[in-house]
């Protein structure tokens, strides 16, 4: 229910103004944890399947819901954008999330997917799917979204750093057609 002095300096000043340059409007932080995108960015709401992570944002003063798996507790087309961050791979099968994903954005909304690297992913026991950068786009494009961008973090894409350091991710940024 914490994060080190390092990684919300990291967070704050360098991972979350980047993912914000592609987040639009009312965003949807979906496997939010403990809010550390909901403290960020203004207009974001959470949802976690877990009840003591969205009652710890709830205490925070931040908008999260309790969601069950794969039902997103909102109407349909309410959300500009959503964000799936080190979600998607503790999900064995991930088809009836991104279908709710899909139901729950608006015609051209923006959909916002990273994953760990080799040694992030390598790093938890939970972790089900490993995510390259051809697998995300396969995974995410047949539940009618169109690939727009793929960028790395902490700088760029390295095999060497996704060998090296856990907080190496892959993002994807795609939209709702």
């Amino acid at each position: 229910m914490h994060r080190s002095r390092l990684g919300k300096f990291y967070r704050k000043h360098w991972l979350y103004p980047r993912l914000c340059r592609h987040l639009k409007g009312r965003t949807l932080d979906i496997g939010c944890g403990i809010g550390d995108m909901l403290a960020f960015r203004p207009n974001t709401i959470g949802v976690d399947i877990n009840r003591h992570t969205v009652d710890f944002c709830s205490e925070r003063g931040f908008e999260a819901h309790l969601m069950e798996l794969d039902v997103l507790p909102f109407r349909d087309s309410s959300f500009e954008s959503a964000l799936l961050d080190n979600v998607l791979e503790h999900i064995p099968g991930p088809d009836s999330l991104l279908e709710e994903v899909y139901r729950i954005l608006l015609p051209g909304g923006r959909l916002l997917v990273g994953v760990p690297g080799i040694l992030g992913w390598k790093s938890d026991l939970d972790h089900k799917v490993f995510y390259d950068e051809l697998k995300i786009s396969e995974c995410v494009e047949k539940h009618g979204f169109l690939h727009i961008n793929t960028f790395h973090t902490p700088i760029y894409r390295s095999s060497w750093l996704s060998n090296r350091l856990r907080q190496y991710c892959i993002y994807s940024v795609f939209q709702r057609v």
